[in-house]
């Protein structure tokens, strides 16, 4: 298979081959107004309030997500911070003589389990930390992305025909400077 890359700016020199072809193009049809400052509001939004970022973008589908990535963040640290002071408290009451909630553990099994459940808790509040960074991300990426300009003067376009008896794929990228 061979490929062939061709990057023009006029249509005349696409006419490599009419078979097989997709045009990918979009279509503004009102102007807008460029505005620099929407991503680094829809940032501030974002990380003011996790979500009112997405509010800011109209991306209202997106905040589910947000709070369910957080708030399952939190509610496994909470989870792992329960488990953990169980296991601690035991640990320490056994070494005083009290009496603790699980007499069947060993001292070892008492440190290793007060090791895992503090280790994914610490995994949990990382996982929160990052859901709420991409969550920040998010809302300014998205705020970048409204503002992209894709009209009639910008077009990809894949060809595909035959070379020397085999099939070879052709891509293009147009840019019009004006009519």
């Amino acid at each position: 298979m061979i490929f062939f890359w061709s990057l023009s700016a006029q249509q005349d020199s696409l006419k490599l081959a009419k078979q097989d072809s997709l045009v990918v193009s979009g279509n503004l049809k009102k102007s807008f107004q460029l505005n620099p400052l929407s991503p680094a509001k829809a940032a501030f939004y974002s990380a003011v309030l996790p979500g009112l970022g997405q509010v800011y973008n109209k991306q209202y589908w997106k905040i589910p997500l947000v709070y369910g990535s957080i708030g399952a963040g939190v509610y496994f640290y909470l989870q792992n911070s329960k488990e953990y002071e169980r296991y601690r408290s035991a640990y320490f009451n056994r070494k005083n003589g009290l009496p603790d909630e699980f007499p069947e553990y060993n001292e070892n099994v008492l440190i290793d389990a007060q090791k895992y459940y503090r280790r994914q808790r610490d995994t949990s509040m990382m996982l929160t930390i990052l859901a709420y960074f991409l969550n920040v991300i998010d809302a300014n990426v998205s705020a970048h992305l409204k503002q992209w300009n894709v009209n009639d003067h910008l077009s990809f376009k894949m060809n595909q025909f035959r070379h020397n008896h085999r099939l070879a794929i052709g891509l293009a990228l147009n840019f019009n400077l004006g009519k």
